[in-house]
């Protein structure tokens, strides 16, 4: 499985998803994770994402960098780009605070190996089409991803 993290540093997920400088793409399996390709961007604003000029311009790179991802790290995303992303069969997760990279992965691998929880198993079958893109994600937040 792909999965994007929004990161100012590579070391952390700590960033907003459209003030994110780096996109940094993993491939993760139950065994392991290896780094696919760390995309950078020039276009990046303040730490929540505001000023800089207008969210979409800053979005569709941001998608193309994430084609073939499941899953979407943020520490914040907002509305018009959370619904950009979905419906790019992609699941945005956020994260409560900055967590070190290799935390987040260890999460996904270990979740990979063992029984994916719902909302997991809900982006796994979106992500192959098996199901409709969602745009409630917003309601996971109580389902143990943050």
């Amino acid at each position: 499985m792909k999965v994007a993290l929004a990161t100012q540093d590579m070391s952390a997920v700590n960033a907003h998803f459209a003030g994110a400088r780096t996109l940094a793409v993993y491939e993760v399996s139950a065994e392991d994770w290896s780094l696919v390709e760390a995309v950078q961007f020039d276009d990046v604003t303040a730490q929540d994402g505001s000023g800089g000029g207008h969210e979409d311009d800053r979005v569709a790179p941001r998608l193309a960098a994430m084609e073939g991802c499941t899953l979407l790290f943020v520490r914040a995303i907002g509305g018009p780009a959370a619904a950009r992303v979905v419906a790019a069969r992609i699941h945005p997760v956020k994260l409560q605070s900055d967590e070190p990279v290799d935390q987040v992965l260890e999460r996904v691998r270990t979740m990979l190996a063992g029984s994916p929880p719902p909302w997991l198993r809900k982006a796994m079958m979106n992500r192959d089409g098996s199901e409709p893109a969602r745009t409630d994600f917003m309601d996971d937040d109580d389902e143990g991803e943050g």
